[in-house]
């Protein structure tokens, strides 16, 4: 597992104020290395472009949702490594089970706490120190 200051994060939201309180949340953590996308087609193209370690993503966005991305980033040989945590509203059961199913590697519902994100991402990588 990268040391948190290793970590490349790609934030895909189509709500800026929700990037913006994922992003300073990965900063408190000590994840720099963040970008932003304004909705998955926007995400996609960033990754296949510069490869991130871990997408934070939203699931209801415009033009292309998590589903629809979550799927694009593990039907993509170059991506399939990449660490993809669901950012949703909902704690929907159905929608769980469906991002397990492409391959999602954990959810995280809003609104959240720094910690339960750290808790998130250490679910997909282990501890970030």
């Amino acid at each position: 597992m990268p040391a948190a200051a290793a970590l490349k994060v790609l934030v895909v939201d189509d709500q800026q104020t929700i990037r913006a309180l994922v992003r300073n949340g990965l900063r408190e953590l000590g994840i720099v290395d963040v970008r932003d996308a304004v909705d998955g087609e926007d995400g996609l193209r960033q990754l296949l472009s510069a490869p991130a370690n871990l997408v934070i993503s939203d699931y209801n966005m415009p033009k292309l949702d998590g589903l629809g991305l979550l799927r694009a980033v593990r039907s993509a040989p170059q991506l399939k490594g990449v660490g993809f945590i669901m950012l949703t509203g909902r704690a929907d059961g159905d929608l769980v089970q469906r991002a397990v199913q492409f391959g999602v590697n954990n959810y995280l519902v809003k609104p959240f706490t720094v910690a339960t994100l750290r808790q998130k991402i250490e679910g997909v990588y282990g501890a970030l120190t």
